[in-house]
């Protein structure tokens, strides 16, 4: 049999149509090198470019480039053998995993790209995770195995707690010295020579290498047994099973997500890469398989899934789509499940050295549909006339870090409103709140590099510079103290004057019960028409209260106050309660306060010691720690924390879990602030001011 010739299942055919691949793995894996390299090999460009060269298909955004990470997905189309493949290259950042998490749903298979490094374990266990719970089929790339240190059943030892499904092992490597100079495929039986950028050479097994075989062989057909009786009564009769019904072993326990078959390779140096297309064509599902795990029925509507949103500059709104079902053509008017519509103005595939129009996009194809204004990421599009269900539901994270914007000129204010509100539409992890107090736009994310990106987005396409702040910290301050206090507004200045005069109880209250306004008034010392203008003024008088800060927790009671026939209004009722809150408080021992959340932190079990130390020495009050259920070697710490330690508290997280930490919080009870440390944000405040 010759290299190109092996049996493919399936009665020796591939699935039929466009198949569309997922390149997933933790940070720094190989992703983009590997989709260079399978470019480069399938002909699709004629060198491979290199990350550190910038000049690779895939990270080709300015932001990519200059912090030589994947900051947003890449779409990739080759053909290879006949068959048609879109390659998805997702960042390995969990700070950008939104595109990676929107994007599978829709794809046929992922290559999971890793390397033999024990200190990416838990990124590579989280991306495991992804995949198994959309049961997606999955095949294990080791990258960069012209540098791996340990022996190969090693290494699978230590990269097996990740999965929850069985790493089986389709090449083991050759050896030569402490150099490995090729490998040999378990299913097909034969060894192949690596060489530089150019296919692998076939040679001839003897001695040991071959015993290694064997005994390699006969484990992989081991753990097929475990899902096929016939090849369990093979291999206890010692018949040697027939390699064609081997290969549909592999292929049908890769689709039903029994197993995770693990290939070998060098990207740089493309070793590996034909082997891993050959699995891919002759193993992995296509989209009849995909559209089937979503629920799509057959003979329907025609469907896509919308796997990302991208506004460019001069072209408009594109949605990146893969078509499940049907021909979705240009000039279209599709539903999406999100309850809008729209018509498709232009259909483009995501070619090698620019989109290629296309006039429509059959079942399988992975396009970008041009102007859906009213269409998300995530959305399912049909082109029929009733709003289709949603295929599926991606899940957004929610934010941990945040930073405070304005725009450095006045005039982009509106600019940078519209730039955010597309930056937060093409990233969804993203989010923007308005602060009323302090009028800021906080941008909410998903980690410190994510923020740094979104605001080099601003710089580089939309062309805004902004000024960054730290969000300012909820403090408020309550009293401690109950008093009266009249509150006396008169004003004389020609014609009518104002005139409004007001007693008030101002008492504390317990935490929690916000501002009480209530009223006792007899005799009309005060006009029924004007309570309403007090409630209002006391109101006014709780905003910032002598501490510098909106003031909670109190009741105001009205109980006297006189007025007059002529210059007595709701303004001047309003002025002169504002002035009585405000006379008031400072006599009623104002004491400070800030917001203490429950936070839950998740972390691998071997990070958890580091943690603990870093919530006490954020003031965290540890309520405890538990395994976090389902997860094998991970745990949930739960604490106390004011809120102005929690700021960059992610920060620290991942840099003690090598990127793969991360928290909830959710606000439980305002605390009182004293001492020292009182005094310095209470200084800051009026420094502020």
């Amino acid at each position: 049999m010759g290299q190109d010739a092996r049996p493919a299942g399936q009665n020796g055919r591939s699935p039929r149509g466009p198949r569309c691949i997922a390149l997933v793995g933790p940070f720094q894996s190989g992703k983009t090198s590997l989709l260079e390299a399978i470019l480069s090999r399938t002909g699709a460009i004629a060198k491979a470019g290199s990350v550190e060269a910038c000049n690779t298909v895939g990270d080709s955004s300015p932001q990519a480039r200059h912090h030589r990470m994947s900051v947003g997905l890449t779409a990739a189309t080759t053909t290879f053998m006949g068959d048609s493949y879109t390659f998805i290259d997702c960042p390995g950042s969990i700070e950008f995993a939104h595109d990676m998490r929107a994007a599978l749903p829709a794809v046929d298979a992922a290559v999971i790209v890793c390397e033999a490094d024990e200190r990416k374990l838990p990124q590579l266990q989280i991306i495991m995770r992804e995949l198994e719970d959309l049961r997606i089929p999955r095949f294990l790339f080791l990258n960069k195995i012209d540098k791996a240190n340990k022996r190969i059943r090693e290494t699978l030892a230590t990269l097996q707690p990740a999965s929850r499904t069985p790493l089986v092992l389709r090449q083991i490597p050759i050896w030569k010295g402490d150099l490995i100079a090729g490998f040999v495929d378990l299913a097909l039986e034969r060894a192949f020579v690596y060489r530089e950028h150019m296919p692998s050479e076939v040679i001839d097994l003897a001695g040991g290498d071959l015993d290694r075989e064997q005994e390699a062989r006969l484990t992989m057909l081991e753990k097929l047994a475990d899902h096929d009786d016939r090849l369990l009564e093979q291999l206890l009769e010692d018949i040697p099973p027939p390699r064609d019904e081997v290969f549909d072993d592999l292929a049908s326990e890769l689709r039903e997500g029994q197993i995770c078959p693990v290939l070998l390779g060098c990207a740089t140096r493309e070793n590996g890469v034909l082997r891993l297309m050959k699995a891919l064509r002759h193993e992995a599902p296509g989209v009849a398989a995909t559209a089937q795990r979503l629920g799509v029925a057959d003979g329907g509507p025609a469907l896509g899934y919308v796997m990302k949103t991208t506004h460019l500059q001069h072209g408009g709104k594109l949605s990146l789509t893969r078509v499940l079902s049907g021909q979705i053509a240009d000039g279209d008017t599709v539903q999406s499940s999100g309850g809008g519509s729209g018509r498709v103005s232009g259909i483009v595939a995501p070619q090698v050295g620019g989109d290629a129009k296309r006039a429509t996009a059959v079942a399988g194809d992975t396009v970008s549909l041009g102007k859906l204004d009213a269409v998300k990421t995530g959305d399912t599009l049909t082109t029929a006339k009733a709003v289709p269900a949603a295929l599926t539901e991606v899940v957004t994270a929610a934010p941990v870090l945040a930073t405070a914007l304005a725009a450095a000129d006045r005039k982009d204010d509106v600019k940078l409103g519209q730039a955010l509100a597309r930056l937060s539409e093409e990233d969804p992890s993203l989010s923007v709140v308005h602060n009323p107090l302090t009028h800021d736009m906080v941008l909410w994310g998903q980690g410190e590099m994510h923020l740094r990106v979104a605001v080099e987005r601003l710089q580089d396409r939309f062309g805004i510079s902004v000024r960054q702040h730290a969000p300012p910290v909820g403090y408020q301050e309550t009293i401690r103290k109950t008093i009266t206090q009249r509150g006396r507004h008169k004003k004389q200045s020609g014609g009518h004057g104002q005139f409004g005069d007001v007693v008030l109880d101002v008492k504390p209250l317990p935490r929690g019960s916000g501002i009480v306004f209530r009223e006792t008034v007899v005799g009309g010392a005060v006009p029924k028409n004007y309570i309403g203008a007090v409630e209002e003024g006391v109101g006014d008088g709780m905003l910032r209260g002598p501490l510098g800060f909106p003031v909670i927790d109190v009741e105001v009671t009205l109980t006297d106050g006189s007025y007059h026939s002529v210059d007595s209004s709701d303004q001047a009722f309003r002025t002169a309660a504002r002035i009585g809150v405000t006379e008031a408080l400072p006599q009623c021992l104002p004491v400070l306060l800030e917001p203490i959340h429950m936070v839950e932190i998740v972390c691998p079990s071997e990070a958890t010691a580091k943690i603990n130390s870093i919530l006490s020495g954020r003031r965290g009050q540890i309520l405890g720690f538990d395994t976090r259920e389902g997860w094998n070697g991970w745990d949930v710490v739960r604490a106390m924390m004011p809120e102005a330690e929690i700021g960059d508290l992610i920060v620290e997280l991942r840099s003690a879990t090598a990127g793969a930490g991360g928290f909830v919080r959710q606000f439980d009870h305002m605390a009182e602030v004293t001492g020292r440390a009182a005094e310095q944000i209470i200084a800051a405040r009026r420094a502020a001011a």
